[in-house]
């Protein structure tokens, strides 16, 4: 075996174990909320990075000529490569973070004073949600602690049923006659009969249907309207149930949503170099500006992302406040999942095409604007197809001997390790380790090639499209399997399997060495992050029918006469469950005291060292219990974050 320059394996690896150990070591102790640190950490990890594309570039590509190695390794280096282009600019935009609590908490005086309070109308968009969802958002944003606001569903499935539970529940509705441009033109509809009333709204707050907000929703999002620069205020998505991710992987108590590296920490950065941008659901819309601008955009069916680059073209800002302030109901399929994903990607390509796209003149962006656009595009278009093309490069390689890379062995150990390190490190500190990096390569491969479809479907024809709504409030009792995703990743695993076995097993007369021993580790990596998707597409059974927020309070309880404190381990609007010995046994009742209310209780479930409680409802405490576990006392996200325990639940559901 040779080795490139003289290098041992050992010299090759020592870069890579001292950069480990310094990541150990020195991390911890890192003030990541200094955007001085940021700066150094991220710098000096964006050398390294820049060290290895370099490299890359300059060393690892097959001889010129129109050979299968050349084309497939020049297609493979430039997706690389634009990926590290992306990846270099998100990684600048996160050395900045900014919070607008304390703005809030300033401006609250303000709104106090005010002698007319400003009117909102909220928005709640729906088209084939059930009942109980529907339900459960109104009578949460009837709660709301702000004295001048209006309710208003809109219904784009004209449902004679939501008509008469918004009569009931003393709320207005709002229907039209078609489905024209999807959620943007349902919005449009009811934005045109507001401008109609005698009193029309100085702002509106858009909710998708089953989002419930919490008590200071508009109170803290209002208060920063005090800038009259501000167009939009936009606050992150909480969800109350995990995502598919975490519920197939058996990971949901020791892992967060996949959302939260985007919302606790990509747009707290875009805020802080005044690229927040408006999500659609839990906003504060201004309304004479929006009406200004016809309402919102129709030419994309991201039309909220696409409001902001409008607005900003008639000077108003949007801005982000990083507060949980509502939740709602994460994609519980990976179906669900996968299409939401590719239709946020069709809306940006029509948006990258269009009028408000980052090469467009004259439409009010400025250049940070445009090379946010920018970012954004190489994100979707490069990464995607890379991580596609990265399943299959070491498997045609041991199959067909066609080598997209050429490099060796100890070359590659002294370039690719303190790259991968660099990446894992870098961005495993600065999101308190919300993204590990086998996590995400399995998130970006469920999705890769609807997004790839969505990237060519939107560069393509950018007008036309449907929009795809993404179901909610399922079904989810029964174990079942989505077979088109699992058949193609099973392909992808005999695909990789056969090369392993050819190149290891069969054809013999292969050195371990060089090319193929990279080769090989690259399948078997590739081939645990494919069992892993596969594990994926076999949705889990839901049993419950609640989502249970986290709750760590003490609730009164009492029985037969008697009555005692125990400590909450979860609670949702069916039942709550303790830690500590039931004082009576199943079925047995007792009666649970949540705020201002007690609620009568059966024990359903006694075990050692804890008890459940399902609620005996009525309609007052069934409204009760909405409103009190929905207030903001209780969260769902997951903060105690554990890799290892990702790894035990991971392995629990392997063998399961």
């Amino acid at each position: 075996m040779s080795f490139a320059s003289g290098q041992t394996y050992w010299d090759a690896l020592l870069p890579s174990l001292l950069l480990i150990l310094f990541a150990v070591a020195i991390f911890p102790w890192l003030n990541r909320d200094r955007v001085s640190v940021r700066l150094v950490v991220g710098g000096i990890c964006l050398l390294i990075t820049w060290r290895y594309l370099i490299w890359r570039i300059g060393e690892t590509l097959p001889p010129f000529g129109l050979t299968a190695d050349f084309v497939i390794g020049i297609i493979f280096l430039t997706l690389e490569s634009l990926y590290i282009v992306g990846t270099t600019a998100s990684w600048i935009f996160l050395t900045r973070i900014r919070s607008r609590s304390s703005d809030a908490d300033r401006n609250l005086p303000w709104l106090e004073a005010l002698p007319r309070k400003p009117r909102i109308d909220v928005l709640i968009c729906t088209y084939n949600e059930d009942e109980k969802i529907l339900e459960r958002t109104i009578v949460g944003a009837q709660a709301l602690q702000y004295e001048n606001f209006h309710i208003w569903i809109c219904d784009d499935g004209r449902r004679p049923w939501l008509e008469t539970l918004c009569r009931r529940l003393q709320c207005g509705y709002l229907t039209r006659p078609d489905n024209a441009h999807a959620k943007a033109g349902n919005i449009n509809s009811a934005l045109r009969y507001l401008a109609t009333l005698p009193e029309p709204p100085d702002f509106i707050s858009i909710l998708d249907a089953d989002f419930v907000p919490q008590l200071q929703f508009l109170q803290r999002t209002l208060a920063l309207m005090k800038d009259e620069s501000v167009g939009v205020v936009q606050t992150p998505q909480h969800f109350f149930n995990s995502d598919p991710i975490q519920s197939n992987l058996a990971i949901a108590d020791v892992w967060p949503d996949e959302q939260r590296f985007f919302f606790d920490v990509v747009m707290a950065s875009k805020d802080a170099w005044g690229g927040a941008f408006c999500c659609g659901t839990s906003s504060l819309i201004r309304f004479d500006p929006l009406m200004k601008i016809g309402g919102f955009p129709t030419d994309s069916v991201t039309e909220d992302y696409l409001l902001t680059l409008r607005l900003k073209g008639q000077g108003f800002k949007t801005i982000y406040l990083n507060e949980q302030l509502s939740l709602g109901l994460a994609p519980e399929g990976l179906k669900e999942y996968v299409t939401q994903r590719s239709r946020w990607c069709l809306g940006f390509m029509q948006i990258i095409r269009g009028s408000s796209g980052p090469f467009r003149k004259g439409n009010g962006l400025s250049l940070l604007d445009r090379i946010m656009l920018v970012e954004g595009f190489l994100n979707w278009s490069a990464a995607y197809p890379y991580r596609l093309l990265g399943m299959i490069i070491p498997a045609i390689y041991l199959l067909f001997d066609i080598q997209a890379v050429h490099a060796h062995v100890t070359d590659a150990i002294s370039h690719v390790f303190p790259y991968y390190v660099a990446q894992v490190a870098f961005i495993v500190w600065l999101t308190r380790r919300r993204v590990l990096p086998l996590l995400a390569d399995l998130s970006q491969l469920l999705c890769a090639v609807e997004i790839v479809r969505s990237v060519v479907a939107g560069l393509v024809k950018a007008k036309g499209h449907k929009f795809e709504v993404t179901a909610k409030g399922g079904d989810r009792s029964n174990q079942f399997v989505e077979w088109p995703m699992l058949r193609l990743f099973l392909c992808f695993i005999g695909f990789t399997a056969a090369g392993i076995v050819w190149a290891f097993v069969i054809d013999d007369t292969r050195p371990l060495a060089d090319a193929s021993v990279l080769a090989l580790y690259w399948s078997w990596y590739n081939l645990l992050v494919l069992t892993l998707a596969c594990f994926v597409t076999i949705e889990a059974q839901q049993r419950r029918d609640g989502a249970r927020l986290q709750a760590p309070d003490v609730c009164w309880v009492a029985w037969g006469g008697q009555n005692s404190h125990f400590r909450v381990y979860d609670l949702s609007i069916t039942g709550i469950a303790f830690h500590g010995e039931s004082p009576v046994p199943c079925a047995g009742m007792v009666t649970v005291r949540l705020g201002d209310m007690d609620v009568v209780g059966c024990v359903v479930r006694a075990s050692a060292g804890s008890f459940a409680v399902r609620f005996a409802h009525n309609e007052q405490s069934h409204v009760h219990l909405i409103r009190y576990v929905y207030s903001g006392r209780y969260k769902a996200t997951t903060e105690d974050i554990k890799p290892a325990g990702v790894a035990v639940g991971i392995l629990s559901r392997l063998y399961r």
